[in-house]
């Protein structure tokens, strides 16, 4: 099976690694560094920042636990140095491991010349035809910039040009208030920046339970974060201090630097898409079906290509998806991607998480559930830690105590709601949970105490 991949981000080096240990005959064609965007501009830059943005606040509240309170700003050489460093060492593993499992890498670009064909351009200008009996296109996206704002990567910013920055901004407009908005007013609050959020409906993550919205709010508000609700960007300004962000309500924000973070267009151009057949839609997207599979039988389509959930974790499913649709093991042990079931996390101060079923979606549907909610303010842990913000809610069905969903506003978010994913996969009932017997004290005790 001869099996061409188109991009080695999170789907195409999942697909490389598990089909050939399923025996595929593997090429992977990717033009910048192995893990893609999320390595390289994303999620791993942007957690690392995130990571010092934590320990900074954690040194300004230390007289919760009895020490004395620190002020400090990040050494940007120091940070620049660091993200390099760990994207270097992930790409490096990914080539280590691709290449014992005799994956051939390619370092280019690839374009499907035909259905069963795709010409790898490489770096310097040598191209080489490779005939495929499957091809898995996954190249990503990139940030979305209107055409009312000129990006200059110095004051006029997307979320690329800032791992770190060139500087730390004095004021920082954010525009865009989804996952990636509300992250880096977080990340450059906790460097020390002013920070306004451009909020175009009335809360902030307009997409996300509004009590696990209003949490956050909260937290910003506190911490000095200026919200304009209800306010839509439609220009960006130079001015002699920096920026003018100018708003469809009439209102201005003035700020030293602009960052974009409205979204993320597919990288669907130039892959020779048409000369294969495959179906593009008009916002540039491969629609796929429940296998990963494009329009074409043996095209595959993953990651943000494929117009799903914009999250590295379900990129890298897809595409071990794919290698086993691809390899024929698509049978009754073969469990399709159910999207419905992924766990998301927001790397904000608290961190916020959460799977499955949403509260106002229940609501929505006119669905009966049991919702039960607990504050880490009552947890023995979180008050040792001196961190007891935020709080566990658990969505079950009322008749079968399974567990439907939940989410989580608090410290190690993103690490406790696996055992809610986890519950609700397996489907799992309340019960399995309170029953657990875990370890005290913990944060995880809050899980059974909203499952109880």
């Amino acid at each position: 099976m001869q099996f061409v991949i188109i991009g080695g981000g999170p789907a195409g080096v999942q697909a490389a690694t598990h089909g050939a240990r399923l025996g595929a005959d593997i090429t992977l064609i990717e033009r910048d560094i192995l893990g893609g965007a999320a390595n390289l501009w994303d999620c791993v830059p942007s957690k690392a920042m995130i990571a010092t943005g934590a320990v900074i606040k954690k040194l300004e509240r230390a007289d919760r636990i009895g020490l004395p309170v620190h002020k400090l700003a990040p050494n940007l050489d120091e940070l620049r140095s660091r993200v390099s460093s760990i994207t270097e060492k992930l790409a490096k593993s990914y080539d280590q491991l691709l290449e014992s499992q005799g994956v051939r890498v390619l370092k280019g670009t690839g374009k499907m010349i035909s259905a069963h064909e795709v010409l790898a351009t490489f770096a310097d200008g040598r191209e080489e035809v490779i005939g495929a009996d499957a091809i898995l296109v996954a190249t990503g996206s990139r940030p979305r910039i209107p055409e009312w704002a000129s990006v200059d990567g110095i004051n006029i910013l997307t979320t690329r040009h800032a791992y770190p920055p060139k500087e730390i901004p004095e004021h920082l407009v954010v525009i865009g208030s989804g996952v990636t908005g509300v992250e880096f007013v977080h990340m450059f609050r906790s460097f020390g920046s002013k920070v306004s959020l451009v909020v175009s409906r009335q809360q902030v993550l307009p997409a996300k339970d509004p009590e696990v919205a209003a949490a956050l709010e909260a937290d910003f508000l506190e911490s000095g974060v200026l919200l304009y609700k209800g306010a839509r960007a439609v220009g960006i300004e130079r001015t002699k201090s920096g920026v003018r962000v100018l708003c469809d309500d009439q209102r201005s924000i003035e700020g030293s630097h602009a960052l974009l973070a409205i979204g993320s267009i597919p990288n669907s151009e130039n892959l020779g898409l048409e000369n294969a057949g495959v179906f593009v839609d008009r916002s540039g997207y491969v629609p796929i079906d429940h296998h990963c599979v494009s329009n074409v039988p043996h095209i595959y389509a993953a990651g943000d290509l494929s117009g799903k959930l914009q999250l590295a974790s379900v990129a890298s499913m897809q595409g071990k998806k794919v290698a086993e649709h691809v390899m024929g093991l698509d049978g009754r042990q073969h469990r399709h991607l159910d999207y419905e079931k992924a766990a998301s996390a927001i790397f904000t101060e608290p961190e916020i998480a959460e799977v499955g079923l949403a509260e106002a979606e229940a609501f929505a549907q006119g669905r009966k559930i049991r919702v039960t909610k607990v504050p880490f303010a009552s947890n023995p842990r979180a008050l040792i830690d001196g961190d007891a913000r935020g709080f566990v809610k658990i969505l079950s069905d009322p008749a079968t105590g399974v567990v439907l969903g939940g989410s989580i506003v608090g410290a190690h978010a993103a690490e406790l709601i696996s055992v809610i994913a986890v519950a609700v996969t397996a489907r799992l009932r309340v019960t399995d949970i309170v029953e657990s017997v875990l370890v005290h004290p913990a944060l995880a005790e809050a899980l059974a105490e909203a499952a109880d």
